[in-house]
């Protein structure tokens, strides 16, 4: 059974950064794909981007590019999403997810808070 375990949120202010880390365990994730995803109070998950297990090949949202980097350690089956210069909007649940690569993601993790202040 596949598990995601986010961890690393918190509370930050504007124009500091943190890591987030997601830890997958319970199958080969060679042909999958991770994605980090948030949601805000009121407002529709957001994608904020994907790093393929194999290639390591990464894919950012609009509101990620030239803040957030995204990384993998294939030893460790982890998958960190780096943030940089955070904005009170960055604030939200971030959840990791995998999935068959070119299928959606099916599996979830239970997501983590990041509070950014002004």
């Amino acid at each position: 059974q596949v598990q995601l375990v986010e961890s690393g949120g918190g509370l930050v202010q504007a124009g500091g950064s943190l890591r987030l880390s997601c830890a997958a365990s319970g199958r080969t994730f060679s042909n999958y794909v991770m994605g980090w995803f948030r949601q805000a109070p009121g407002k529709e998950r957001e994608f904020v981007g994907s790093i393929t297990w194999s290639g390591g090949s990464t894919y950012y949202g609009a509101s990620a590019k030239g803040r957030f980097t995204i990384s993998r350690d294939n030893a460790k089956n982890t998958v960190y999403l780096q943030m940089n210069s955070l904005k009170p909007e960055d604030t939200a649940v971030y959840y990791c997810a995998s999935g068959l690569n070119g299928f959606g993601y099916n599996y979830w993790g239970q997501g983590t808070q990041v509070t950014v202040s002004s």
